[in-house]
């Protein structure tokens, strides 16, 4: 029996347990919000909390203990320098968990695990959602620029159709082409 026995094992050792909730907590810290099971947000998040308030003391101590957990100085310096100075008046609750349904391939229940602040986990999607890419301006059809009095252009000879002042098969001095394959003449 487990009597007294805190924490979920998640079917995993301790280093590796260890190693996701550090990954997890920073994701969480790195984006303001992470999509993962129910029961892993439910595990993580006493972590990433307990982060927040170390970001929040912000001395050299507290920073050496959120590296010792975290293990990348990136995370760490985006936690002390943009998470934490969000939640300088919050006494704790820095996360939430939202579920959202099961997944499709296992039907296991998922959740997103987001930071309180939603102008932070806002700012945090666009900066990730790529720029559209600009596209040159649409080229004229044929009738805009007869419309337009404009003789440029107008026969592209990339028509598939080919223009229709002219019979199928007579090139611009009115002589006919020979097809290039033989059988394509029936």
């Amino acid at each position: 029996m487990r009597h007294a026995r805190t924490g979920k094992k998640l079917g995993r050792d301790s280093a590796h347990r260890k190693a996701l909730y550090s990954n997890l907590a920073g994701a969480l810290i790195e984006h303001g919000r992470i999509r993962t099971t129910v029961t892993k947000a439910k595990a993580v998040k006493p972590l990433a909390e307990q982060m927040i308030t170390l970001g929040r003391r912000g001395d050299l101590h507290a920073r050496r203990q959120a590296t010792s957990f975290l293990r990348s100085r990136d995370v760490v310096h985006k936690l002390f320098a943009e998470v934490a100075p969000l939640f300088k008046d919050r006494p704790g609750g820095y996360t939430r968990i939202v579920k959202i349904g099961p997944r499709a391939g296992d039907s296991a229940e998922m959740a997103y695990l987001e930071l309180v602040d939603e102008e932070y986990v806002a700012k945090e999607r666009e900066a990730r959602t790529p720029e559209p890419v600009a596209t040159a301006e649409p080229e004229a059809t044929d009738d805009e620029r007869l419309d337009a009095g404009s003789d440029e252009g107008a026969d592209d000879g990339d028509d598939a159709a080919g223009d229709a002042d002219e019979p199928e098969g007579l090139d611009e001095a009115g002589v006919e082409e020979a097809p290039a394959d033989p059988r394509e003449g029936d």
